[in-house]
């Protein structure tokens, strides 16, 4: 890795690239500390220590947005609204033949469909705005009493609503010049700065544990949970990079006096296909009731059902985890069309040895693929789950680890190992472009003369 990125340093293409990453995530970390005037600080933070016992998918969503929600900064909302529109007009996709054909119509249909992301975008973060400020102008919003905001008012509720509507679509727009200009993905970058910036959170909420318990359990139970990160780490790596290779061969045709084709190739299918974005995705559904659940239009009834559904607890884990599988099968069959699969390998020339082109390949692919995505399902679900159960059953509820949990180490080893491959597809396309200059500078390699 080392040398991949000594390697890289030396291009002045990538060298560019990598240097307009860093500003652009140092531009995101400047502006998590430019805070909306008109709120409590003291309060502020009393409630998010509340929220962070109580209110899980908040919780989770505070540590993806770099803990700008909970210091209520112009980047509060983060990149979380930008993912919920992208998930709308995901199933949308599915549900509406325009927007299926609209998506099929190559770049030109995603450009339009990434501008529809970015209208819903805005009126998410309007809406979201509008719920955040009503829940912390309410007394008694997640059981705490202390006002949160000084002066509420017109002037604030406006200004408020347009400084976090603008700060989400500046988050959105940085993400794009990312993936434009930098090193691509910039989206999950963003995320990536956010999780990465709170690690530091954690680690000293360990060593405030540490001081306030026995030294010998704490220890122990400081060293176990080490030990479950880096078999988390390793686990999620071995995950990451696992595939099924389904073997391809090509039949042979002769074209003038040469001959193509009759090489065996494979088509890789990886356990996770989906990566990081069903936690994501599952999240993001999981925080709209948390967030609505203490507004005044819910009775006494309907509000304790949701209590017991969205808030941390069996049931509360259960969901979770039947969303993330969800998800995860519905993500990768967004990714992966097994009918196109099959129809450009009938196209080609190409077939997998035992099974007859076309529908019945198809089926094959499908078959493979909802085998092989079942593990990665349940490994997505465990990561997310588990690990919280290891923490509570160690330190008995006194240490809460939301910046260094397991769903935080996934999506920090996913897009670091993401970032590697590209990073080492870029220097394999450098080198065989230098070598391929520097065999025609030599005259090893000439062209044909009639």
């Amino acid at each position: 890795m080392i040398e991949a990125l000594r390697n890289a340093w030396r291009m002045p293409d990538l060298r560019r690239r990598i240097l307009f990453t860093m500003a652009a995530l140092l531009v995101y970390r400047l502006g998590s500390h430019v805070f909306i005037p008109g709120i409590d600080r003291d309060a502020l933070e009393a409630l998010w220590e509340r929220i962070a016992e109580n209110f899980g998918a908040l919780a989770v969503v505070n540590v993806f947005s770099g803990s700008n929600l909970a210091t209520m900064t112009v980047f509060a909302l983060g990149i979380m609204p930008y993912i919920s529109a992208s998930i709308i007009l995901q199933l949308l996709t599915v549900v509406i033949p325009q927007l299926e054909q609209l998506s099929k119509e190559g770049p030109s249909g995603r450009r339009k469909i990434n501008q529809y992301t970015r209208y819903g975008t805005i009126g998410l973060s309007a809406f979201n705005s509008i719920v955040i400020i009503a829940a912390l102008e309410r007394p008694g919003t997640f059981g705490f009493q202390e006002r949160v905001i000084l002066d509420s008012g017109f002037s604030f509720y406006f200004m408020t609503i347009l400084t976090l509507t603008a700060g989400t679509t500046f988050v959105m727009w940085l993400g794009e010049q990312i993936e434009e200009y930098g090193i691509g993905q910039g989206i999950s970058l963003i995320i990536y700065a956010g999780i990465v910036a709170d690690t530091p959170r954690g680690i000293l909420s360990i060593v405030g544990y540490m001081q306030n318990q026995e030294s010998g359990t704490a220890l122990i139970s400081v060293l176990a949970i080490v030990g479950a990160a880096l078999l988390i780490v390793m686990g999620t790596i071995f995950v990451t990079l696992a595939e099924r290779r389904i073997p391809v061969q090509y039949s042979k045709r002769i074209v003038g006096r040469r001959q193509f084709g009759g090489q065996t190739q494979y088509l890789p299918l990886k356990v996770n296909t989906a990566g990081v974005m069903p936690i994501i995705f599952a999240i993001t559904i999981m925080q709209f009731p948390s967030t609505f659940i203490n507004l005044p239009i819910f009775s006494d009834g309907v509000r304790q059902v949701m209590q017991d559904i969205f808030n941390p607890g069996a049931t509360y884990n259960m969901v979770y985890a039947l969303l993330i599988v969800f998800f995860t099968y519905f993500y990768t069959a967004v990714i992966i069309n097994p009918v196109d699969i099959a129809d450009n390998l009938k196209r080609y020339g190409g077939f997998i040895p035992g099974v007859r082109p076309g529908r019945q390949t198809a089926r094959y692919l499908d078959r493979t693929l909802s085998r092989i995505t079942l593990p990665g399902a349940i490994f997505l679900a465990a990561i997310a789950i588990v690990p919280l159960w290891i923490v509570q059953f160690l330190t008995g509820g006194a240490l809460f680890l939301s910046g260094i949990a397991g769903t935080s180490i996934l999506i920090v080893v996913g897009v670091a190992l993401d970032r590697m491959q590209w990073l080492d597809a870029q220097l394999r396309t450098k080198n065989y472009d230098g070598l391929m200059k520097g065999l025609r500078h030599s005259g090893k390699m000439r062209g044909r003369r009639r």
